[in-house]
Formats: structure tokens, C-alpha cells, sequence
């Protein structure tokens, strides 16, 4: 069997491995998201006292306080871990997987329209202002310029980093019980940990971040069953095609080089560093191809 006979049923397998996974997601997997939102709904129901803003920050305000002292111990850490909330950012550490396995994108780029949608809709409707407007800025740490905006609920990084965690979780679930529940575990706290950076840099308060999770797991679920019977992106597979990817990682790359202009952070290396990565793989891909 010839290299180029193995490479095509690897990835045709990883994408088939993703689609199978996939189908096994049910509407079951909805039941702990929707918990955590109709228990947000049954609270501030019961004990909206005066106005909705003024009851949610003041019942949070005590242990957002508390636990941007805690996690803010380590700034640096702390705003380059909260970078991964932007698609701008983590995006580029799974564009590979536009080739090898175009059905964990199908998803991906569903579930971020239905994210940014429901994001933008849902901030507008509550317009809760930021900590940054609330409370005393001297008391607690803020890390880059102060936002002062009515958008705090939900926290959109929280929706972005737990969508492309839920995505990453049910596309490449192992088959083992022990594993499973390695991964589940593991990627659940990386989503957690990125969603909670924004409470270390005093961008959030922790229910912005709580229901950005919950919110961006549903929006992952949603667009799991819905691309379910759906192949929309069979054609990324094709090496003819690959400018077309080459094109669109040229422009990312543009764009977090002015990143690394503006901030120069870690994260921001990294991500390009996974752009170019991909940029290589996939060149050296087509090349291969037009000279065969």
C-alpha cells in the first residue's frame, strides 16, 4: 500500500470517527445546560426585588469580588488564558482539521453563527453593565482597558471557548468509559478555566460566565444534530480546493499578527505558530499533488 493510499484512509477515517460520534449525541446531552439556565430563570424570578440589574449584581458582587483576587495572582497567566475566549485566537489550533476531518468544522462554524446571534440578542435584551461600571474599580483588578459597556450578560467568551470545547468533546469522544470520562473531565476544565478568566481580568462577573458556558454548550448541541445528516463541507477534502484554505489562513494570520503587534502575548504567538503550521501542511499537501 503506498503512502499516498494510507494518508487518504487516515483522514478519511478521522472524519468518519468525528461523523459517527456525532450521530451518538442526543437530546439528552441538552438536560444539564437547560437546568442551569431555567435555574437562573427561577431565581431572579423569585427574588427580583427592585430592578433585574440591580439584583444581579448585587448578589454576585461579594464573590466576584473574592474570586478575582483569587485568580487574578497570576495577571499575565490570567490574560493570555482569557485570549482563547476569541474565535480570532483559538480557531487557528484546529484548522488542520479542515482537511482531515471537514465535519468537526461543519459544527464549528455552525454553532459559532448560532453563538454570536444569540450573544448579541441576548446582551442587548439584559444590558447588564460591566463590573467595570458597577462597582469601584479600585477594588479589584482589571486587566486592559476598563469596559464600561452594557454587555456583561452572558460573557461571549464564555459561549465561544465552551462551544469549541463541547465540539472538541463529542467529536473525538474516546470509546473506553475510563477515557471518556479523562476527557470529558479534562476539556471541561479547560472550558471552566478559560470562561473564568474573565471574572480574573474583571471583564464578568461568575453568572456571566456560568450561562456563557451553559449557552455555548447548547448552541454546540443544537448544531450537532443539526449537521448530523448534513455534509456540506465534503469538498475541503479535495486538494483543488486548498488554495481556497490557503487564502483563508493567509488572512487569519494577517489578522494575529496585528494582534501580536498591538498586545505581543504568548497566546497570540501560539495561535500563529498553529496557523503556520497548517499553512505548511497544507502547501506541502497540494504541491505533492501537482507534481505527482
Amino acid at each position: 500500500m503506498t503512502d499516498k493510499i494510507k494518508t487518504t484512509i487516515n483522514t478519511a477515517t478521522l472524519d468518519i470517527v468525528v461523523m459517527k460520534n456525532f450521530q451518538k449525541v442526543t437530546s439528552k446531552s441538552l438536560i444539564l445546560p437547560l437546568i442551569v439556565l431555567f435555574t437562573f430563570f427561577c431565581f431572579f424570578v423569585i427574588t427580583t426585588e427592585s430592578t433585574f440589574v440591580n439584583t444581579y449584581v448585587e448578589c454576585q458582587k461579594y464573590i466576584f469580588l473574592e474570586l478575582n483576587n483569587v485568580l487574578s495572582i497570576h495577571p499575565k497567566l490570567a490574560y493570555n488564558i482569557t485570549q482563547l475566549g476569541d474565535a480570532l485566537v483559538i480557531f487557528p489550533f484546529f484548522f488542520i482539521f479542515l482537511i482531515v476531518a471537514p465535519k468537526f468544522w461543519e459544527v464549528l462554524i455552525t454553532s459559532s453563527l448560532f453563538t454570536l446571534i444569540v450573544s448579541a440578542v441576548l446582551k442587548l435584551i439584559f444590558a447588564v453593565p460591566r463590573p467595570a461600571a458597577m462597582i469601584d474599580m479600585d477594588t479589584f483588578t482589571i486587566m486592559g482597558r476598563p469596559n464600561i459597556m452594557h454587555t456583561s450578560l452572558p460573557s461571549g467568551h464564555s459561549m465561544t471557548a465552551f462551544m469549541v470545547i463541547t465540539v472538541l468533546l463529542y467529536a473525538f469522544m474516546p470509546k473506553k468509559m475510563s477515557f471518556k470520562v479523562i476527557w470529558s473531565v479534562v476539556l471541561i476544565l479547560i472550558g471552566l478555566t478559560i470562561g473564568f478568566s474573565r471574572v480574573a481580568v474583571g471583564a464578568h462577573y461568575p453568572i456571566d460566565v456560568i450561562l456563557g458556558c451553559a449557552i455555548g454548550c447548547i448552541m454546540a448541541i443544537l448544531s450537532i444534530r443539526l449537521n448530523t445528516n448534513l455534509n456540506w463541507l465534503y469538498w475541503m477534502k479535495t486538494r483543488r480546493f486548498y488554495p481556497i484554505i490557503m487564502l483563508i489562513l493567509s488572512i487569519w494570520t494577517y489578522l494575529v499578527t496585528l494582534k501580536i503587534m498591538k498586545h505581543n502575548m504568548v497566546i497570540f504567538y501560539l495561535s500563529l505558530i498553529a496557523l503556520v503550521v497548517t499553512f505548511f501542511v497544507i502547501t506541502n499537501k497540494y504541491v505533492k499533488k501537482i507534481k505527482a
